[in-house]
């Protein structure tokens, strides 16, 4: 299985690395992609990638550090697409719910990594937060950009809009709560080509160890035995069917 999504530079990952690393490996999780959200997670998810040869990395800047970012930290992310580390841009795109940045800064630095992803011929992963009908809006403009919609805890109407415009939906243990009977009937309706199971660690822990609060890659686990119950499928099959979109999105085979 491969954990799509994950946050291995944050704490408290980063300082028992080796240990989630191991409990990922016992647990059948045999790759990982780390998400670099800021310059300096950047440069210190690529290092980590250097070392650890079933971890790659997408680079990029979060939406909630838009405000803080210049014009030209997005230009500094070209010098580092071409690390043998680095799989996609991103996670990049719009939060509504924090508003950590003004809604206008967000929307600049997103587009900016959106032209650079095109001209560089890059996948993206977005994060979108309250704000699909604007994210994709700006999208629009991008068709030739493959994109990953990264932890959908949205409704079906959201994300049928997402899957009309050709994007993938990334699906956290958030899936796995009382209450997400809506997002179960997203996973269920969902296109094989365009479905990844993920985690978001150290965040969303799913259940059964949802009282755990710091997640890992190891629990993505628990998230792909729900999917693949939702969509009638073995998990060996879910893992085929992952690894595959894996390899066609992010060129990771």
């Amino acid at each position: 299985m491969i954990d799509s999504h994950c946050h291995l530079t944050y704490e408290p990952l980063a300082r028992q690395l080796d240990d989630v690393l191991k409990r990922a490996a016992a647990a059948g999780v045999e790759r990982m992609i780390t998400i670099g959200t800021d310059l300096a997670d950047v440069q210190r998810a690529i290092e980590l990638c250097r070392g650890h040869e079933n971890v790659r990395c997408a680079i990029g800047i979060h939406p909630h550090h838009s405000n803080k970012a210049q014009d030209e930290d997005v230009a500094w992310l070209r010098s580092l697409v071409q690390s043998p580390a680095v799989l996609a841009l991103g996670e990049m795109g719009l939060d509504y719910h924090y508003d950590f940045s003004p809604r206008d800064r967000q929307a600049e630095i997103f587009t900016a990594q959106l032209e650079l992803a095109r001209e560089l011929e890059r996948p993206v992963v977005i994060h979108n937060r309250e704000a699909s009908d604007d994210t994709l809006a700006i999208m629009k403009d991008f068709p030739t950009v493959a994109a990953v919609f990264h932890c959908f805890t949205g409704s079906a109407a959201e994300a049928r809009k997402i899957l009309d415009q050709g994007y993938l939906l990334g699906f956290t243990g958030v899936v796995t709560y009382k209450k997400s009977d809506e997002l179960r009937e997203v996973v269920k309706f969902t296109p094989s080509d365009r479905i990844l199971v993920e985690t978001d660690a150290p965040y969303l822990s799913p259940e059964p160890v949802r009282k755990q609060k710091v997640n890992e890659p190891s629990f993505v686990m628990h998230t792909a035995r729900v999917v693949a119950e939702l969509r009638g499928i073995s998990i060996e099959e879910l893992d085929r069917i992952t690894s595959e979109n894996v390899a066609r999105h992010f060129g990771w085979k």
